[in-house]
């Protein structure tokens, strides 16, 4: 296969798992289904022959999809917030907080500044649950700290109503993504 690029839905013959066809292109593997064993990243200088070549898209991956993963990899290597869509009822509003005795004064404060330090506050605990299942501390102690650090997201969860999008919300219940 001399720098043919394939798109998706291109037949191929493998030398080794028979007649298959492409169903994702990534940088530097098609992802194949093959009849005989199901689904494998193959090389994409990999040798194999070219039954029914379909052309590639040119729109192959979507400017949406390198920004999505481009800021998960800032984040993930840089400690960046995530920028997050705060509900849209909540926008230009305040958040009045007022002392129990009078003769103090009350404090405002922007929703949106509150929201951002919240989700600086989830990001934040992603990060150190992230250090916890990376160190080289006992499984027993691993765990317990797993265990507060999804009680802190349960606590967290009274202020759900102000994401936009509910799986941006905190969950007691389970532990994030990886």
């Amino acid at each position: 296969m001399a720098n043919i690029i394939l798109g998706i839905g291109s037949r191929v013959k493998h030398s080794e798992y028979g007649v298959g066809v492409v169903i994702n292109f990534k940088s530097d593997v098609y992802v194949i289904t093959f009849v005989e064993i199901g689904t494998k990243n193959i090389k994409i200088d990999y040798p194999f022959e070219v039954l029914e070549s379909v052309e590639p898209s040119h729109d192959m991956v979507s400017l949406f999809d390198v920004e999505r993963n481009l800021s998960k990899i800032l984040q993930r290597w840089m400690d960046a917030t995530e920028i997050l869509p705060l509900g849209d009822r909540w926008k230009g509003g305040k958040m009045i907080l007022q002392p129990g005795r009078r003769d103090l004064q009350s404090k405002e404060i922007p929703i949106d500044a509150f929201f951002h330090k919240i989700v600086m506050m989830r990001d934040r605990l992603r990060v150190l649950e992230q250090r916890v299942n990376a160190s080289n501390i006992d499984d027993e102690e691993k765990v317990n700290i797993q265990q507060y650090i999804t009680r802190c997201y349960g606590s967290m969860t009274t202020f759900n109503i102000l994401f936009k999008e509910p799986q941006h919300q905190f969950s007691g219940e389970k532990l994030t993504e990886a």
